[in-house]
């Protein structure tokens, strides 16, 4: 029987309750103070907790589609190749901290020295036009530092978590800069400067990455302060070209999001087990929208390509066809419903949860699809990097 099979959880659950109410019959039998009695007693309240939390599990796991299979929560499983389907055309304040460089999976550092192996920075972005701040992290690759590249403007693609996420996941649970790293040395990428951060710089609050009225302004946050931030402290390009958006679950529904809504900002995006409509239910989100049926319709994604001129801007979409929820026939309804001048990319795994695994499986054809889709200008003006305020 599967991970998320209904037998299974009526099974789990019905071995807690007859642990539970075997552990109360037999409790005045365990009250003596032999050893024996005990062991009895320790061994029926662990008993007793294992099945009730074992249930408990099961029934988030049901509900958010954390794992889909076994295999999938074991990590036992094997996903196969990903492939990638194209459907037919139809300025603010950053302080720094240096904390290491990136590695490769299995491989370590390959070199201590950031012009072998990039430099990861821990950042505090401040936003001058939004007034919001969040930490985050940003990923410079190896050429930045070789002199070759002195002059060079590089790409920038703005990673974002899911909700409630930490920064720090990007690094440490999907290893982006070391994801980067094997491509640039396999030539499958190429070098890129990568801002890792959380989805809503107001936290406690779930912004969705909106301008929320008389609220945070998340959404000014990332196609503002982020990108004016990074190119006045980095020798990144000023060419929206160059320029994306990447994140899984909610930062899969930022990237996709801000992209329709700024061509101009973020022409590309990557969107990994997305949603396409902002949560109203949510405790974590409160009123988003200020009442405003105009601003929440604006919100949902497939309203969006129905009702409004569709935006010239390349976006990927990456998931799985089975242990995500409706996931794969929501994807397939808004391939179907994008038109020229968008372009929509979608690859799909047979099986996979909501989880690390399925997004760290899709990550190297990912990057490989959004590095073909950056463009830096061949002749870009020598620029030295402005300040950055350690």
């Amino acid at each position: 029987m599967g991970l998320t099979s209904h037998k299974v959880l009526a099974l789990t659950v019905l071995i807690a309750v007859a642990m539970t109410v075997g552990t109360v019959w037999l409790w005045p039998r365990l009250a003596g103070r032999s050893w024996q009695a005990v062991l009895g007693r320790i061994g029926a309240l662990l008993g007793t907790q294992l099945t009730v939390l074992a249930a408990l599990g099961l029934v988030a796991n049901n509900y958010f589609a954390f794992y889909s299979s076994w295999d999938d929560l074991l990590g036992t499983g094997s996903t196969g190749p990903v492939v990638i389907h194209n459907k037919a055309d139809a300025s603010g304040r950053l302080l720094v901290d240096t904390i290491g460089t990136a590695s490769v999976k299995g491989g370590g550092a390959m070199g201590r020295e950031p012009a072998q192996s990039g430099e990861i920075r821990k950042v505090r972005i401040d936003g001058k036009t939004s007034r919001l701040s969040t930490e985050g992290y940003v990923y410079l690759p190896p050429q930045y530092f070789q002199p070759a590249y002195a002059n060079r403007q590089f790409p920038a693609v703005i990673v974002s978590t899911g909700f409630p996420g930490i920064a720090e996941n990007l690094i440490t649970r999907f290893n982006y800069p070391g994801a980067a790293l094997k491509l640039l040395q396999e030539g499958r990428m190429q070098p890129t400067v990568m801002v890792l951060v959380r989805p809503s710089p107001a936290l406690p609050q779930d912004t969705e990455c909106e301008d929320v009225p008389n609220g945070a302004q998340s959404d000014t946050y990332f196609t503002k302060d982020v990108p004016s931030a990074i190119q006045a402290s980095y020798r990144v390009s000023t060419d929206p070209q160059a320029w994306a958006f990447m994140g899984n679950s909610t930062g899969g529904y930022c990237a996709l999001k801000l992209a329709m809504r700024h061509p101009d900002v973020f022409p590309t995006a990557v969107a990994l087990s997305a949603y396409y409509d902002a949560p109203t239910d949510d405790p974590t989100t409160g009123d988003l929208f200020g009442g405003s049926e105009q601003r929440r319709n604006e919100a949902n994604l497939m309203w969006r390509l129905k009702n409004l001129p569709q935006p010239k801007v390349s976006v990927l979409l990456a998931g799985t066809k089975k242990g995500d929820g409706n996931y794969r026939q929501e994807t397939e309804a808004f391939v179907d419903a994008v038109q020229s001048p968008m372009k929509v990319s979608y690859s799909l795994l047979e099986n996979g949860g909501h989880n690390f695994e399925t997004w760290s499986a899709l990550l190297p054809s990912s990057l490989e699809w959004l590095s073909q889709h950056l463009k830096v200008p061949d002749t870009v003006p020598d620029r030295p990097a402005a300040p950055v305020t350690a």
